[in-house]
This record gives structure tokens, sequence and C-alpha cells, in this order.
């Protein structure tokens, strides 16, 4: 899942981001108002942590933009007020949840997961693709009745397949929504990837669960 931290505090930002990426997120970042508009509009996002306090354009300003624009990930606030009347207002202006710094990074995690689980046609925290179940909130992947040894970005790429299954889904939209605005489309570190998990879903080489679809990009099969 791919994440927008929106935060003009540099060391918040980064611990913040560094730690998404240890649980598998893929994350950017935007120090100002202006800026968090535009990487929001541009890029498919599946959640934004969005502070209060931006410089150039505040974060209820922001989220009042992206909502009426059509955004519908969800919203995070982020911020230092804690009166009832500023929570309020950031939830009156299109965010989902309201979070109060200093914040432990557990708690942080597990509203960004319930606010994930909430997008609609979720009802549930684990995601299954024929005998492979994923379990979004204990961060664990099985097989059959075996539990996958995954990488975090391992983890990540299968999420998203599974979320798809049986949907043809290009390179450019897994880099999307599993790497960064920062990954480099030249090279073929999709592919690498992409082979790790065939390697452990695959256990016969008449399994085929995901499949190469030439010149298009990938399918996970739910059915074989």
């Amino acid at each position: 899942m791919r994440v927008l931290i929106a935060e003009d505090e540099k060391k918040i930002a980064d611990f913040v981001k560094r730690g998404l990426k240890e649980e598998g997120y893929a994350a950017d970042i935007a120090h100002t108002g202006p800026e968090a508009l535009t990487l929001a509009e541009e890029n498919p996002y599946d959640l934004l942590l969005l502070d209060v306090m931006l410089p150039g354009l505040d974060g209820l300003a922001v989220c009042s933009k992206l909502r009426a624009s059509g955004f519908a990930a969800p919203i995070l606030m982020l911020t230092a007020k804690d009166r009832v009347e500023d929570k309020v207002k950031g939830l009156d202006s299109g965010a989902n949840d309201y979070l109060t710094k200093p914040f432990a990074f557990e708690e942080l995690l597990a509203r960004i997961r319930a606010l994930l689980r909430a997008k609609p046609a979720e009802s549930s925290s684990v995601l299954t693709a024929g005998d492979i179940e994923i379990d979004l909130a204990a961060h664990k992947a099985r097989l059959g009745k075996g539990e996958l040894d995954l990488s975090a970005k391992e983890f990540s790429l299968l999420e998203y397949l599974v979320r798809n299954k049986d949907k043809i889904v290009t390179r450019t939209m897994i880099a999307e929504h599993v790497w960064d605005i920062n990954f480099d489309t030249g090279t073929n570190v999709i592919d690498v990837y992409i082979n790790y998990l065939r390697r452990k879903l695959e256990t016969s080489p008449s399994k085929k669960v995901i499949q190469t679809i030439r010149g298009k990009g990938y399918i996970l099969k739910s059915d074989v």
C-alpha cells in the first residue's frame, strides 16, 4: 500500500517513513500544503497522513480541496491540537480519523490498518486468493496450512496482487502502489520480486499462480 506523509517537521516525517517502510508500505513525503495537494492529485495513494499545520496551505484546506476534487482515499489528520473543536474541524473537512501528537508509532500503525480495512469493498482484515491467505492485522501470509516467509516488500507485492486477483496489473500499476515516487522504472526490480514470490507460491511446475501476460503485465490466478 502506498502512503503520502504530509508533515513539515523533517525529523517526524523521516521517522514515520522509515517505520512504514519497515512494515512494507511505500511512502512519499510532502513538507508543504501545496506539495501535498499536488502529489495527492497526481499519484494513486491508498492513504494520506496529513499534518494540520502545514506551510503554504494548512491541512484542513488541503483536505477540503482533495475531497472536493474527488480524492477518495482515507485521510488521517496528525496534529498537536487536542481540543474537541479542533478535532471536529478536521473531521468536518473530510478527514476519516484524527491522531494527536505526540503519538506512539504502534498506535499510528493500528489506525492505518483500521482505515485501510474500512475502505469500500473490504469488510475483513483477511484477504484470500485460492489457497493463499493474507492476515493484514497480523502481517502474515499463508499458503495452505503453512506460513510464508516473506520480506516486507514481498508481502506488499503479494498483498497488491491478491487485492487484484484474476485481474491484469501492469508494471506501472505495481510500481505506483508497492514502491514510492523515487522508484526507477528502468530497472527489473519488479520482475525480480515477482520471481521471488513465484518460488514461494508455486509448489509444482504445473502450478502457475502468477502468470505473465506478454506486453501487459501479471495476473495472480485464484483458481490454480
